[in-house]
């Protein structure tokens, strides 16, 4: 066989075994020189084969745990629009953002973390209204719909002045989103949300955490929102989604240039006039 195909053959026989259920989701693959002296192949023939199967999706590359088997190239995917649902799973109140339903509650994949940090992101810095390197409260979660891997990375700062209105939104429970009724009871209702959309790849830790390889890009979404108390930013919340987890779903509206084009004074061409 021809050196420059050897090792798409490898990736193949591995994805083969893979779909078989030789390795489940998420269990580490065997080494490479294991998989050298299984297909009596050269370390970098089979190092290629890895790098191929991490770009179709099936693997991922992590430093100091090895490669470990992903999803497949199908993982559970959500659509995300733009409506924003009160939470009910829990009786208490809260909100489920985009992609998450009001019904559920998403696990966490690491311990949630709220704790003040030095906000050094000047873009995230500049639409909280803060300066740069200010301490700030960051409330940083991993999560996801339940018996699936991670679906995001959300990292959420808080206004200084809204913690001191309601310091308990440093507190975890169990009610998605509770942390922004407990700003709007607090004085800033309603609060109401702007979102910046744009993909990029991930950092190794975005990658890590996510269990994505880190050339496939991420979904990077900015929400800003701003309090109904006193018209200024009161949060600024960055979700980090894998692409192959996400679809984003927009409704379409009309300019007041793209309305109807014919004279209120006139008819609509006729069906014989437009071909139909």
């Amino acid at each position: 066989m021809a050196v420059h195909s050897r090792y798409l053959d490898i990736a193949t026989q591995i994805r083969v075994r893979i779909e078989a259920g030789e390795w489940e989701p998420g269990s580490k693959l065997p080494r490479l020189d294991d998989f050298a002296k299984e297909y009596q192949a050269n370390r970098d023939t089979v190092g290629r084969a890895i790098g191929h199967l991490e770009s179709e999706g099936w693997v991922w590359a992590v430093q100091g745990r090895g490669i470990i088997v992903r999803h497949g190239t199908m993982r559970p995917r959500r659509p995300r629009g733009n409506l924003v649902k009160r939470n009910v799973a829990t009786g208490k109140p809260g909100y489920s953002f985009p992609s998450a339903t009001g019904t559920e509650v998403w696990d966490h994949h690491i311990p949630p973390l709220a704790s003040y940090e030095p906000l050094t992101d000047s873009r995230i810095a500049k639409m909280l209204g803060v300066e740069v390197g200010s301490s700030v409260m960051r409330r940083f979660r991993v999560t996801g719909p339940k018996s699936e891997p991670p679906f995001q990375i959300n990292t959420s700062w808080i206004h200084p002045r809204g913690v001191a209105d309601a310091p308990e939104v440093a507190s975890q429970v169990d009610s998605p989103g509770d942390w922004l009724y407990q700003l709007e009871k607090a004085g800033h209702w309603p609060i109401s949300w702007l979102e910046v959309h744009r993909a990029r790849m991930p950092s190794k830790e975005e990658a890590s955490l996510l269990e994505i390889p880190v050339n496939l890009p991420v979904l990077e979404i900015v929400r800003v929102g701003t309090s109904g108390g006193d018209g200024q930013p009161i949060e600024v919340t960055e979700y980090v989604v894998a692409s192959d987890r996400v679809e984003t779903v927009h409704v379409l509206h009309r300019d007041e240039n793209a309305q109807d084009p014919w004279p209120e004074e006139t008819d609509s061409p006729s069906d014989s006039e437009t071909g139909r």
